[in-house]
């Protein structure tokens, strides 16, 4: 049986990390005042920067904080776990300890009597060829195994080494015309109707792209409806505006809350 709930709040890419302090202040509120309001709280991925296994959290005042947040919250409210393409590592023993549930990618879940299809996102990116293969061969669990049995140290740099390979990417992309960037970078409409068919559904919830809206889609004759959530960066105001969103899911609908703003609703992409 599905989870079933009557309200809840989903999150995605916050990129938790100590060079981001106010992003991280912003979750730890998040976490006494929002959270707590609804039933459940679904984390869709990339809470985490980088995850380089569980026992490297444990040597980090940072990771223990973030795990004491974690496990408060969910002695509130039920919180749900889907990994991402950062931390895809986080493993039982952290999920132990915060008490969180892990989630399959793609999940589905019934809110306030409807049914949700849930996923990072990334799977979706199908036009992205060679991260594909990567994250292919990155979920086997062979391969995982042999990585974390690599001393940490080792395993921070090739962390570190993605990390850096990843920016300069993003680099290369913005060179390039910005429809071809999109395409290639954005979930594919094939993808996102192959997910909903496979599970039934036509309510798609993600992250992973960064691109946060409300889309009503369509490919032949299946229709569905598409809610992207924001990655959160509240540190660089000099190079992008700040933002945090989550998606609350209730009686009145799904729709977006700004919390850049606490106490500020958005009032579009509601579903009634």
């Amino acid at each position: 049986m599905i989870p079933q709930y009557t309200s809840a709040l989903l999150i995605s890419d916050l990129h938790l990390t100590p060079s981001m302090p106010l992003t991280a202040q912003r979750f730890f509120d998040f976490c006494e005042k929002e959270a707590p309001k609804v039933e459940a709280v679904f984390i869709l991925g990339d809470l985490f920067e980088y995850w380089v296994g569980d026992d490297a959290a444990s040597t980090s005042p940072f990771q223990q904080e973030v795990r004491r947040a974690l496990a408060n919250l969910s002695t509130k409210v039920k919180t749900y776990y889907i990994h991402g393409n950062r931390d895809f590592l986080v493993g039982s023993s952290y999920l132990k300890k915060t008490g969180m549930t892990l989630l399959s990618d793609p999940s589905c879940v019934e809110i306030s009597g409807s049914k949700y299809i849930l996923s990072h996102g990334d799977v979706l990116c199908t036009a992205d060829d060679g991260y594909q293969i990567f994250r292919k061969w990155t979920r086997k669990k062979w391969v995982q195994n042999l990585f974390l049995r690599l001393p940490l140290v080792w395993r921070k740099s090739i962390a570190n080494h993605l990390r850096s390979n990843s920016h300069m990417q993003y680099q290369n992309a913005a060179r390039t015309s910005a429809s071809q960037n999109s395409i290639r970078m954005n979930v594919t409409l094939k993808a996102c109707a192959a997910m909903l068919r496979e599970q039934d559904g036509i309510r798609l919830i993600h992250g992973h792209t960064h691109l946060p809206a409300h889309h009503h889609e369509q490919l032949g004759d299946q229709v569905w409806q598409r809610w992207v959530l924001s990655d959160w960066d509240l540190d660089h105001p000099e190079s992008v505006l700040p933002k945090a969103n989550a998606l609350l899911i209730n009686g009145l609908g799904a729709r977006f809350t700004d919390l850049t703003k606490p106490n500020q609703v958005s009032s579009i992409s509601v579903l009634n």
